[in-house]
This record gives structure tokens, C-alpha cells and sequence, in this order.
């Protein structure tokens, strides 16, 4: 929207005389704050068409967390129009791949987040793409006074940090690391069934996050225990355990994200862990102590007998 002009960066958030529409490509998103911010109005598509119809002279960017072949022909529109696309895979990271990935398809800019599966600091990211567009959004954040980004700061700290993440990952044997996940997922599921009536499921979510992620399930209102209450229980017990639920979400509680074209209902609360967040014999600790405890009380209010090897 500004370049690098400074009259346009000491412009903002007032987009006149800019470019200032971002298309929403696949949808709205909780990350739209983010953009809004300095002045952009959304523009949401949701199919290509949609797409080719949206971009015209006031088009500032297209951003998309499109990861699959959508993105190979959401870029053969864009780029012959010279409108940049920005692909946001904030948990792409494993695989280090990813890093070299959206270069080869074209993206104009991709970025990725520091903590999450790149194990960096969490306040730290990685934006890549063409060097006009970096050059671009580094003159529009710190250390520049005035810039509307310049409250947002990485520090030298976090810049060391994320690179010595990367450079850890770009050595990393991710399969053997993957087998070493995988084993505490099992080890963790197997606990847990001790207790009759508990099931599990392990997966490795697609697109992102890509690391074995235990689900437990079990009849609520037989057990006399919610999902919510059982999380509840697992944080305030010693160790505390946190896990995955709809009773931790980072999203503002104002935010839907999606709109009437992607609405999607909402799902059943459930009770995941992630394996890879696990120090070497911590899965035994989630297994043993918090779940199956909390289980096993539970068990024991709606009058069921239960016996534990």
C-alpha cells in the first residue's frame, strides 16, 4: 500500500490516493486485524472466479492460506495483473522444506510463524518472497518512528534466535524425530484406555501442525465429566497439563471466523495432546498421572467399577 515512499508510510492508517483493498482469498480469518489495521478494506473471494473478478486498480495484495493446488492457479491469475499474493503458512514449519517451497511456486511473499512447530521465539517470524515487497515491509516497521508497525518489535535476541532455529531444523533428521512423536502419542493412548470406555485416536493434521495429535474421547454423560471440566482439572492439577480444547481458544471471543459462503458448524468439544511438545519421559506423566487420574475419578462418580493394572 506504501512502498517504501516515507509520505505514504507517514500516511497511514488513511488509504486515500492508495491501493488499498486486500483480497481475502478462501474466506475471512481471525488475522484479519492484522490487515485491517492499516487502513486495508477486505475484499472477499472464495473461489477463483470470485478472485478474478475482485482485482482491479485498488488491489494491494491478495493474501490466502491456500496451500494446495488453489495456489498454483490463484497465482496464474495474479501474476500476469502484477498484483502480489501473500501466503500465510504460520505452521508450515516442519517440514524446513516449506522454506523454499512457495519460492518455487511463485508466491510473491509467504510467511511463517517463529514459535509453533519451528520451535523459535514466539514473538519472532519469517516473511520471504520478492525483495522489493521485504524491502517494502521493512520500511514500514521498527526501528522507524512513525510507521504504523513500529510498536511491533523483533528484537537482535528473537533474529538470533529464530535463525538458529532454522538452522537447527535445516540439519534435523524430521523422520526420526517423527518416530520418536509418534511413540509418545502411542504411549500416551495406551495409558489412557486403561481406563474402561476411554478411546483415542492418533493423527497428524494435514497442512499444518503436521505432528501426531492424540484425541481422546469418552461418553460424558456417563462419566459425569465435560471435556471442559476435565481440562479444567488437568491445569489446575500438579504437574499442570495443558491440552488441546474448545475451552482454550486464542481467537477473540467476537470472532467467527469464516462467513455464510464458508460457514462450517461447529464441532463437538474434544481433548487432543501433541506429542512434540513432550520433554523425553513427559508422556508418561500426561498419561499416567492427570488423564487417567481424572478419568478414572470421574469413572468412579457415575458408580462404574474400575480396576487399573
Amino acid at each position: 500500500m506504501a512502498g517504501t515512499d516515507p509520505a505514504k508510510i507517514w500516511q497511514l492508517p488513511d488509504t486515500t490516493g492508495l491501493k488499498l483493498e486486500v483480497v481475502m482469498l478462501g474466506g475471512r480469518s481471525a488475522f484479519d486485524s492484522a490487515i485491517r489495521l492499516v487502513g486495508a478494506k477486505l475484499v472477499v473471494a472464495h473461489t477463483h472466479d470470485e478472485l478474478r473478478a475482485a482485482l482491479n486498480e485498488s488491489t494491494a495484495m491478495v493474501y490466502t492460506t491456500w496451500r494446495d493446488e488453489r495456489l498454483e492457479k490463484a497465482l496464474a491469475i495474479t501474476q500476469p495483473l502484477r498484483v502480489p499474493l501473500m501466503v500465510d503458512d504460520a505452521a508450515g514449519i516442519p517440514p524446513i522444506e516449506n522454506l523454499s517451497r512457495f519460492a518455487k511456486l511463485g508466491a510473491d511473499l509467504y510467511c511463517f510463524s517463529g514459535g509453533k512447530g519451528l520451535c523459535g521465539p514466539q514473538c519472532s517470524g519469517l516473511l520471504l518472497g520478492r525483495g522489493d515487497l521485504i524491502e517494502a515491509a521493512l520500511a514500514n516497521c521498527s526501528p522507524w518512528e512513525g510507521a504504523v508497525c513500529r510498536p511491533m518489535k523483533v528484537g537482535k535476541e528473537e533474529i538470533m534466535g529464530i535463525l538458529a532455529a532454522v538452522e537447527e531444523w535445516s540439519h534435523t533428521d524430521l523422520a526420526a524425530l517423527s518416530r520418536q512423536w509418534n511413540k509418545r502419542a502411542e504411549r500416551i493412548a495406551k495409558l489412557v484406555e486403561t481406563v474402561p470406555g476411554v478411546t483415542t485416536e492418533i493423527e497428524v493434521p494435514k497442512g499444518g501442525n503436521s505432528y501426531p495429535t492424540v484425541t481422546v474421547k469418552w461418553d460424558e454423560a456417563a462419566f459425569g465429566l465435560t471435556v471442559a471440566q476435565c481440562d479444567q482439572e488437568l491445569r489446575a492439577g500438579e504437574p499442570r497439563i495443558e491440552v488441546l480444547t474448545a475451552s482454550n481458544p486464542s481467537l477473540v471471543r467476537a470472532v467467527r471466523e469464516g462467513d455464510p459462503k464458508n460457514a462450517r458448524r461447529s464441532r463437538p468439544n474434544r481433548l487432543q495432546i501433541v506429542s512434540m511438545t513432550l520433554g523425553d519421559g513427559e508422556e508418561l506423566i500426561v498419561g499416567r498421572r492427570p488423564v487417567r487420574s481424572s478419568m478414572t475419578h470421574a469413572r468412579g462418580r457415575c458408580g462404574h467399577s474400575c480396576r487399573l493394572e
